[in-house]
């Protein structure tokens, strides 16, 4: 009896998901293009993530900047996620952000924990959202 039931649970879940893939848009849709950005990342000179110092004060540094990202509910999850770089306490930030204002509130926030707005780097972008 359990393994009727069993089969009759599996083929409804089986017709459902079916019928789910049916509902779906076959558009196409455009696949992501990071060439440029990593054209830019291979660049000598360009600070990546894997450069990140591990000495105490530049891990210190990125881990409260990323805290105070994490920490504010009204930023993009692009913009909770820059890429946040310390070397020798210059922090270069990366990525994309949302809007005009998530870039200057990610600057603000950088500023704040950094004490000076010449030891960042900004390197971030404005992505526009793509609508569906």
């Amino acid at each position: 009896m359990q393994l009727n039931h069993f089969k009759i649970v599996l083929a409804l879940l089986l017709a459902l998901g079916a019928g789910g893939l049916r509902a779906q848009s076959n558009e196409p849709k455009p696949k992501a293009d990071n060439t440029s950005v990593n054209q830019r990342d291979r660049k000598p000179g360009e600070a990546t993530a894997d450069q990140q110092k591990m000495n105490a004060t530049d891990r210190n540094l990125t881990a409260k900047i990323r805290r105070s990202l994490m920490a504010d509910k009204t930023l993009s999850t692009y913009a909770r996620n820059v890429k946040i770089i310390s070397q020798n306490g210059i922090v270069t930030l990366k990525g994309p952000v949302r809007t005009e204002m998530e870039l200057k509130t990610v600057l603000a926030k950088t500023v704040e924990i950094t004490g000076n707005i010449n030891n960042i780097v900004n390197e971030m972008a404005v992505a526009p959202t793509t609508s569906k």
